[in-house]
């Protein structure tokens, strides 16, 4: 994946996005990698599901769990769930609840927002002009990221299968009665993924589990996705922020160091 890393964008997006460290080092080892051994079903199942992600406006819902370490490093769970509403190719709102409370990200091609407790707190972070290369930004700057983000990209299914080296179709199952094929991929050192997208023309991802094998406890990232809806038409008004009376702004670095922060998700 594009942006898969073991950091967090806490402020937000604790659970929200997975994806690679964005970075030359990072591109220039994948390029190195040798051909990935990936079946043509698996292959042809995440391409399907790249041409359905690049639509021009979708939503959809998630509900995460994750892992992280506390400051008696004991493993434990935090869990959110996300309304996403995508325009490409430079609007983007994400409302999370959560464990640790309401928070908003809102980008309307210029700027981005992170907005907590009702936009009471938030901060503001000019940015690009598309959702990819906002993220890059975000990421770049405050090594932070977005957990699912490779779904977001221009390219879905290249950002997903970007370091991956091995990967097969294990079965169909049942996700709230809807047929979906489950897809099992290996990414160095010691990432397993498995991914599992509707069995129909649209391969939208139901679920996704990501293991960090190599690391204590082999900790993972849990998602499961649902309510996808390509026939949204967002209006600008629906990325606008407006602070409320007596709101504080932040530093957007100060916002985004939380106390989840570099947890692998």
């Amino acid at each position: 994946m594009q942006f898969r890393t073991m950091g967090l964008l806490a402020s937000l997006s604790a659970g929200l996005f997975i994806g690679h460290a964005l970075s030359v080092s990072s591109r220039a080892s994948a390029a190195t990698l040798p051909q990935p051994a990936i079946s043509a079903d698996a292959r042809n199942a995440v391409a399907q599901m790249g041409t359905t992600l690049r639509a021009k406006e979708f939503s959809f819902r998630a509900r995460t769990i994750r892992v992280y370490s506390n400051k008696s490093d004991l493993m434990l769970h935090i869990e959110h769930e996300f309304a996403v509403t995508v325009r490409r190719p430079d609007r983007l709102l994400i409302d999370a609840t959560g464990d640790d409370g309401p928070r908003k990200l809102i980008y309307d091609g210029k700027i981005v927002v992170l907005a907590l407790e009702g936009g009471k707190a938030y901060a503001s972070l000019p940015v690009p002009d598309t959702i990819e290369r906002m993220m890059q930004v975000v990421i770049g700057r405050f090594g932070a990221d977005f957990p699912l983000a490779d779904f977001l990209t221009e390219a879905p299914d290249k950002a997903f299968l970007t370091g991956v080296t091995a990967g097969r179709e294990i079965d169909t199952v049942m996700i709230d009665g809807v047929p979906c094929r489950h897809l099992l991929f290996s990414q160095p050192p010691g990432i397993v993924l498995e991914l599992w997208l509707e069995k129909n023309d649209r391969a939208v991802p139901r679920r996704l589990i990501v293991t960090y094998r190599s690391l204590p406890g082999k900790p993972n990232f849990v998602a499961d996705m649902s309510d996808w809806n390509f026939t949204v038409h967002p209006a600008d008004v629906d990325f606008a922020f407006k602070p409320p009376e007596g709101a504080k702004e932040l530093e957007f670095g100060a916002i985004t160091d939380a106390p989840h922060a570099g947890a692998p998700q």
